[in-house]
């Protein structure tokens, strides 16, 4: 098995056990075995998952690029729903603009790292 068919099955088996645990715990709520209320405001953490997911592995650049911004969008709105530091939707639009010029300054090291992306 080549490294890129390894690579494509472990995301394949991370999506999978991923939805599985989720729908589970929707299912349980529902039929009133447990209260999954307070854990939703732990769910941007699942972008994250999602990202990391993207990062690991032989990912070409889009790939990294793309599972970089997941992981920023998951714990912004992580970081705004547990109101860390401070942090609500109205206040931290900025840190958006902040690392699109991160991600702007990064693109040529990391298009230059990662294979490139003509096997999409």
């Amino acid at each position: 098995m080549s490294t890129e068919q390894s690579y494509r099955l472990r995301k394949q088996m991370i999506w999978g056990v991923l939805l599985i645990v989720v729908g589970g715990t929707v299912l349980l709520d529902h039929l009133g075995v447990i209260d999954v209320g307070p854990l939703w405001r732990y769910s941007p953490l699942l972008l994250v998952v999602f990202g990391l997911n993207q990062l690991i592995g032989p990912p070409s650049a889009r790939e990294f690029g793309s599972g970089l911004w997941l992981v920023f969008i998951g714990l912004w709105l992580f970081a705004v729903h547990m109101n860390a530091f401070g942090l609500t939707y109205g206040n931290s639009w900025p840190l958006f603009i902040l690392a699109w010029g991160v991600k702007l300054l990064l693109d040529p090291f990391i298009s230059r790292r990662f294979p490139s992306d003509s096997g999409s």
